[in-house]
């Protein structure tokens, strides 16, 4: 039974140090720029594409937000609901920049290896973002 609660207790607290770990990274970008070294700070080499998702979307919309709802943790992965804030002021998707706010919700899955973000999966509501951008009715 000591055996059981010991490996409890040792994933509940893996479970808090991830959710900490996605706190302060979101703490980290949302709403500043955010350069390749503050990204490597917090991705690992593995996630290339969210290093890369990233940079397209900062360079579309600035400095954006990424605000956490929710967040939840389980073992190695953190899911957080989000929205996602910012204002079109660069080429995204090949529109010009309009100049307009986009505030859409979202959900990300992240999985944590080694004190980095190694994997992530990701959901946002596109049609929302569309809309917001003069491109869907």
């Amino acid at each position: 039974m000591s055996a059981v609660l010991n490996a409890e207790t040792q994933a509940s607290a893996a479970s808090a140090a991830n959710k900490a770990f996605v706190e302060d990274y979101l703490e980290a970008i949302s709403g500043k720029p955010k350069p390749v070294e503050s990204l490597q700070r917090f991705v690992g080499p593995e996630d290339a594409d969210l290093i890369d998702h990233i940079n397209i979307h900062e360079a579309a919309f600035p400095s954006y937000e990424l605000v956490g709802e929710d967040i939840i943790a389980e073992g190695d992965k953190v899911v957080v609901r989000f929205r996602v804030r910012g204002t079109h002021l660069g080429t995204y998707m090949g529109l010009a920049p309009t100049g307009r706010r986009i505030d859409a919700p979202g959900i990300i899955i992240y999985r944590i290896a080694d004190g980095k973000i190694v994997e992530h999966w990701l959901q946002v509501d596109a049609m929302t973002v569309m809309q917001q951008l003069g491109l869907a009715g």
